[in-house]
């Protein structure tokens, strides 16, 4: 018979506390929502209160008061960081800030399709593969469900390249999406964390109805796992999204406020923070003293747990703002040609090259660039616009054309046609400056442009 000793062992595991996962979730929030949480934690927490609650200048007073540059100067940051570019001003005033303003502010909400397609087109994959994870996208309900079977979807592309789709987009943001139902998605989502409890994956794949019935006993009599560790797994279960596309919605038009701005002064770039739209937090007085007081134990619990928060909170958006920073600063420095010239100069680049630039995970740089806009002398772009991939390969290991640069190019050469060009002169515009595309690609670019083929062209 053998005989039973207890024994130490010891492991390493990681978890992600509330604060860090509160920590995420403000990274990832644009002005809108950011102002709206801090609402929210303000009504929750009694130790957390406004300091200074700055009102947000009108269009006109503002220009009243700044009539040269009044919305670019209008942003107050708190951040003196600029990167010496050395750069000269290009050629010619600057747009009125008013009308850049106005034309760029309404924007329609990103769906659930927009949001993957730009991250699978960032993916290092063959074309097959991409082919079929757009179709798989455009496949995809507001759940982020399959509407219909995927094979039958991308028939063309094969099996494996539709197997080899579906691991890609599953993993893409927001993970668990390009499934068949909530157990599939929770599932996947259990198999990316790094260290998921034992015992997750089993309870979703097999016990899922004892756990939405709320039956833990039955479950560790299923699992012969030891409470704590149901408990645990239980816990982290219910962090995950069991629906992870439904926090997409494209049912209304909505406002957009810019969350930096980038111009150019005095031959350099000067990047600042729009923080007028962010309260500036502190910890009530009252809570302060009550913590150098002796009270009751729970009175004690109460007044370290609310003020501890609070300081959490308050450091996590200071990070936000600093990691939002260190971004934009790092896009200046590969985009310059974008912020000197314009449009169709921007480069190919990519996640990975702004993460390395900022010293953070790709993720990070992924949150931070969801949803956020920026504000530049060319008028307003969404902060992940300036990722692109190159016109032949992916991101800044290609082409040194990217693909949004190129569109650029062949909106100018159409706009200022005087006989009306075919997809083929237009192709041979290109090559002559040393971008070479196949037809059908330009046809498929113009299009993405909404503008119409020479032959609607020369008869509207």
């Amino acid at each position: 018979m053998q005989s039973q000793r207890a024994s130490l062992i010891q492991t390493q595991q990681q978890k992600l506390s509330p604060q860090m996962i509160q920590s995420i979730k403000l990274m990832a929030m644009p002005i809108h929502e950011l102002k709206e949480e801090i609402q929210q934690q303000i009504e929750q927490n009694p130790a957390l209160e406004i300091v200074e609650d700055r009102s947000v200048l009108s269009l006109d007073s503002l220009n009243d008061e700044h009539p040269a540059e009044g919305y670019a100067e209008g942003y107050s940051s708190g951040y003196d960081e600029a990167p010496d570019t050395g750069y000269n001003r290009a050629s010619g005033d600057s747009e009125d800030s008013k009308r850049m303003f106005l034309e760029g502010t309404i924007s329609t909400p990103e769906t659930l399709q927009d949001h993957l397609l730009w991250q699978l087109r960032l993916q290092p994959v063959a074309t097959e593969v991409r082919e079929a994870g757009e179709l798989l996208i455009q496949n995809l309900d507001e759940n982020g469900f399959h509407k219909e079977d995927p094979y039958i979807v991308c028939q063309s592309q094969g099996k494996d390249s539709t197997d080899e789709a579906i691991t890609v987009v599953q993993q893409l943001d927001p993970p668990g999406t390009c499934t068949r139902n909530y157990q599939e998605a929770l599932l996947v989502q259990i198999r990316m964390a790094e260290t998921p409890p034992k015992g997750a994956a089993e309870i979703v794949e097999q016990y899922l109805e004892i756990l939405e019935q709320g039956r833990s006993a039955e479950l560790h009599k299923k699992t012969k796992l030891p409470k704590e560790q149901i408990e645990q797994a239980i816990a982290f279960i219910k962090s995950l999204n069991p629906f992870p596309g439904r926090q997409y919605s494209a049912s209304e038009t909505r406002y957009v406020i810019p969350d930096v701005h980038v111009h150019l002064k005095d031959d350099e770039f000067v990047i600042t923070i729009n923080d007028e739209q962010i309260p500036v937090l502190g910890i009530n007085r009252f809570f302060d003293d009550l913590a150098d007081e002796k009270h009751d134990k729970a009175t004690d619990s109460f007044v370290k747990d609310n003020i501890r928060h609070a300081k959490w909170f308050i450091q996590s958006i200071h990070q936000r703002n600093r990691t939002l920073l260190k971004t934009v600063q790092a896009l200046v420095e590969f985009q310059r040609a974008f912020f000197l010239r314009g449009p169709k100069h921007l480069s190919p680049l990519t996640l990975k090259d702004i993460a390395s630039e900022v010293g953070v995970h790709e993720t990070t740089i992924s949150r931070i660039a969801s949803k956020k806009y920026i504000q530049t002398d060319f008028g307003l772009y969404e902060l992940r616009y300036f990722f692109t991939n190159s016109i032949s390969g992916s991101g800044s290991s290609g082409s040194r054309f990217s693909k949004e640069g190129v569109k650029e190019i062949i909106r100018e050469i159409i706009s200022a046609e005087t006989a009306s060009l075919s997809d083929n002169d237009i192709m041979e515009l290109l090559a002559k400056k040393g971008i070479k595309l196949a037809r059908r690609t330009v046809a498929k670019y113009r299009g993405e442009l909404n503008m119409d083929s020479s032959f609607r062209r020369r008869h509207p």
